[in-house]
């Protein structure tokens, strides 16, 4: 890939020339002004265009800068750019990718689109994409790329040496990888640093400067790599199928991607905003997928509201109790999504599971009684000198205290329901609360003052 400069320069004129140059299907214009951009910038201006445009674009301009704006573009888009071009086409934008980013992209499409991409592929890239493809996208296997810097344990130092001289574009992909040394059943023995190579004698074997080598599973985890590179400052780390043999390396980089993308997903998810959406997708696709959470929504507002019309009566013989209801609501479902937090991420380290719910209750129970007295209290005075009742602030902090105490219960254990049941708990967890929180906030509150009402009015 080509480095860019980040120019910060903008023409207000650009968009009407690269739509005017693919119009005319000019790829020398369209290089000159896409190439100086950088990526991203170039992307925007990608995606300001028709899906039509978009197309034609990625099918003239070299492909090497197609495959820049693919690999800069999220991944259900970039898909969608890749499904609407040839096969030939994709295929060789496909070749100008990494190994991971191309299995990302055929994972992304259907069957028969793969499968005719794959077929005009070169034959050892095809392999690879599809044994890539076949591992989950969180664990070494899923986040590696194929290509690993390897010599057998016979080669010398010098033979090494005259390879890399000889052949410096084909080395530039491994991006720092020290070299690692494998046995004849393709099985890494030993690493050696690039400093060792170059201060040992040329005569030396592999195998008399090397050290043992660090290596991961297919299978491990993406949470268990963010502890591998945390606790070695590695640039890549060699990753081996469960009979030993080398398969591919998991860079530093790509481990701390994929945990952005996994933070920045599940914040999405919660906000209910489902998959990669951008402005530049059809209206109609993401007004559906929004509707499919807010439709939801409605009907569990509805339910909340539901318990302050059959306590009409109180909340107009005691209108101060108005005041505090959101209060109530709101501050439980802090303390409620502090405990969601906390679960879905020991779910997403693997420190709890489904079954472990009840442990978990228990633990959440004890943290919720503390901070619902300590938050009761402080509430209740609030209230006590706001309005000059004490009867009102005995009621608001205890209802306070109590739906945080559920708060947290449901907020510690809902997430380890939802994923025993096939649900997605990132998703599903942030509304159930909401609405739990809030029809238990209403329903302490009222309750209680329609109990107190000799007392407040």
């Amino acid at each position: 890939m080509l480095d860019r400069p980040d120019t910060g320069q903008f023409d207000a004129d650009l968009s009407a020339k690269i739509k005017a140059a693919a119009d005319a299907s000019d790829t020398k214009s369209l290089v000159e002004l896409l190439d100086p951009l950088p990526l991203s910038e170039a992307l925007r201006e990608l995606l300001h265009l028709s899906v039509e445009d978009r197309i034609l674009i990625l099918s003239l301009v070299p492909a090497e800068l197609a495959a820049e704006l693919i690999d800069e573009a999220p991944a259900e888009t970039a898909a969608d750019l890749v499904e609407g071009l040839t096969a030939i086409r994709a295929a060789e934008i496909m070749e100008e990718l990494d190994s991971d980013v191309q299995a990302d992209l055929i994972g992304d499409l259907d069957a028969e689109d793969a499968e005719a991409i794959l077929s005009k592929m070169d034959s050892d890239d095809a392999a690879d994409v599809r044994r890539l493809v076949a591992y989950a996208d969180d664990t070494a296997g899923g986040l590696m790329v194929a290509e690993a810097f390897s010599f057998s344990n016979s080669q010398t130092v010098g033979k090494v040496l005259r390879d890399l001289a000889s052949a410096d574009d084909d080395f530039e992909r491994y991006r720092g990888q020290h070299p690692y040394v494998i046995d004849e059943d393709g099985k890494p023995v030993g690493v050696v640093s690039l400093r060792g190579l170059l201060t040992s004698k040329r005569s030396d074997l592999l195998t008399t400067i090397m050290i043992p080598p660090l290596t991961v599973p297919v299978g491990m985890p993406l949470f268990n790599l963010e502890d591998i590179f945390d606790e070695h400052a590695f640039l890549g780390i060699p990753v081996v199928e469960t009979d030993g043999t080398l398969v591919g390396t998991v860079s530093r980089a790509a481990v701390s991607a994929a945990a952005l993308e996994r933070s920045e997903s599940e914040s999405l998810k919660r906000q209910g905003v489902l998959g990669d959406e951008l402005r530049s997708m059809p209206t109609w696709l993401r007004s559906r997928r929004r509707l499919a959470w807010l439709s939801a929504n409605i009907i569990l507002n509805i339910i909340a509201a539901s318990v302050i019309s059959a306590y009409e009566e109180t909340l107009v013989a005691v209108i101060a109790i108005a005041v505090f209801l959101p209060m109530v609501s709101d501050m439980s479902g802090c303390s409620g999504n502090q405990a969601v937090g906390v679960t879905m991420r020991e779910l997403s380290l693997g420190l709890v599971r489904p079954s472990d719910a009840f442990r978990v209750w228990l633990k959440e129970i004890s943290v919720g009684v503390i901070n619902g007295i300590a938050l009761g209290i402080l509430i209740g005075i609030v209230a006590w000198i706001w309005k000059g009742n004490p009867a009102l602030g005995l009621v608001i902090g205890l209802a306070l205290a109590l739906n945080t105490i559920l708060a947290v219960s449901i907020g510690g254990v809902v997430p380890l329901i939802l994923k025993r049941v096939g649900q997605d708990p990132a998703v599903a967890s942030g509304p159930l609360l909401t609405t739990i929180t809030d029809m238990a906030g209403f329903f302490f509150v009222l309750s209680l003052a329609t109990l107190m009402m000799p007392w407040l009015v």
